[in-house]
């Protein structure tokens, strides 16, 4: 692709940038720092190529990594966690159900009422609980007190429409995004706490017991059904609305897939077979790695420099935490040998300073101004432009995205399609 057609592929539709940029381009080709500055995209953009036949290599990679972990504990990069769930939601259900997401510093609490297959959702309401920072770190007791208590306000907040059945307790689905040993599908031993919490006497303790003795010290009559983690829980959900669902990936600040697999392949299963002959597989595939998955200078570097080198590598490839990082590497790079020289802008240095959501949203600044840029680059960066210079850097931090985000969604997407395919022909469930 030309230089030329590459300012009026990013820039089409918006005329004033795009006049601006034709001038920078003119301008920076005669100094040569654009062409540097497209050296270095060109290099970066062969470095996380995926074409087919590497998404080929990695998915047979996965498959042997899956295959590996099904049959024994600790044998895989892939944990292939069993998560005692062998049914999922047929559209059929009916009543009324309460689910709790606990995963990070706020918590939901949702009720549903389901209509059965010609129902479906009747009606819902949440609500969303920011946890105070000394629950985080205080006592077992304190923590599921707190949610227990925020819980009860919200039951009994219940509309009519909502009232179960006499007789019947209230069926509760735990969400809890955190490391446990699930030991059934209603019970799970904390391995750790993350994400800012840090209670020790929670750790190696079953999760639902602590949160049904707080809902007991509330009064509470309510009953933990089951405990998930959000892969598996968003598999129900689509499970519900379309009984072919097999298959669920969460891409977010981690990714993690989830998906139904034959109990009779799952060598490490010892207990009696379940009557469905299926078994949800939670994947843990953010460990993923393999010659085969394409790494940058920028991936390289980005693991070697993080809190846990040589682990979740195929996360940190994909997900939102780190791509947002890995442009700033990028951009790094060609401040210092396409733009500012050695003078590179501090702030341009610090780890993490560009988050993913920024990054979008300059990506998709569309304004005449590059209001969002602009904004953007002098309220993180301390870095101040006049319009003709901001559209030289801007051209840059626009088109960057489509290369960076881009290889990641074409892996991930198809590598999924792949994996689901191998699903159907070795499964038959499609």
């Amino acid at each position: 692709m030309g230089k030329v057609t590459v300012c009026v592929a990013v820039v089409c539709g918006v005329a004033v940038t795009a006049a601006a940029a034709v001038v920078i381009h003119r301008k920076m080709k005669k100094s040569g720092k654009w062409v540097k500055a497209m050296e270095i995209v060109k290099e970066f953009e062969e470095s996380c190529r995926t074409p087919i036949s590497k998404l080929k290599q990695v998915a047979d990679a996965m498959t042997v990594e899956m295959h590996a972990g099904l049959a024994s504990e600790g044998g895989s990069k892939l944990k292939m966690l069993i998560t005692y769930v062998d049914s999922l939601p047929t559209g059929d259900e009916k009543g009324l159900f309460y689910a709790l997401d606990l995963g990070g510093t706020n918590f939901r609490v949702l009720r549903v009422l389901l209509g059965g297959k010609d129902g479906g959702i009747l009606k819902q309401q949440f609500k969303e609980v920011s946890i105070p920072p000394n629950k985080m770190t205080g006592s077992s007791a304190a923590l599921f007190d707190y949610i227990a208590a925020e819980l009860a306000k919200f039951v009994a907040q219940e509309e009519d429409d909502f009232k179960p059945t006499s007789g019947r307790p209230r069926e509760l689905g735990f969400t809890f995004s955190f490391p446990v040993m699930q030991t059934s599908i209603a019970s799970g031993t904390l391995l750790r706490w993350t994400k800012g919490f840090s209670i020790d006497e929670t750790v190696g303790q079953d999760v639902v017991a602590e949160l049904t003795k707080a809902l007991e010290r509330q009064g509470l009559e309510m009953r933990v059904s089951a405990l998930v983690n959000d892969t598996v829980g968003t598999l129900a959900g689509g499970k519900y609305a379309n009984n072919d669902v097999v298959v669920s990936v969460i891409l977010g600040t981690g990714s993690n897939a989830a998906y139904v697999e034959r109990a009779q392949a799952i060598p490490k299963w010892h207990g009696l077979l379940p009557k469905s002959g299926e078994m949800v597989i939670n994947m843990e595939w953010g460990n993923f790695r393999s010659s085969h998955l394409p790494l940058t200078e920028y991936d390289q570097a980005l693991d070697a420099e993080s809190l846990n080198p040589g682990e979740q590598i195929y996360e940190k490839v994909i997900s939102g935490m780190y791509l947002g990082e890995i442009f700033r590497r990028v951009l790094c790079r060609m401040a210092k040998e396409a733009f500012f020289g050695d003078i590179v802008p501090p702030k341009l240095k610090e780890p993490f300073i560009l988050g993913t959501p920024v990054m979008s949203a300059m990506h998709h600044d569309t304004s005449p101004d590059l209001k969002v840029v602009a904004n953007n680059l002098k309220d993180i960066l301390e870095v101040y432009f006049d319009l003709v210079n901001l559209s030289s850097f801007s051209v840059i931090i626009i088109f960057l995205p489509e290369f960076l985000v881009f290889p990641s969604h074409s892996l991930r997407g198809f590598l999924s399609m792949l994996f689901g395919i191998a699903f159907k022909f070795r499964y038959g469930y499609f």
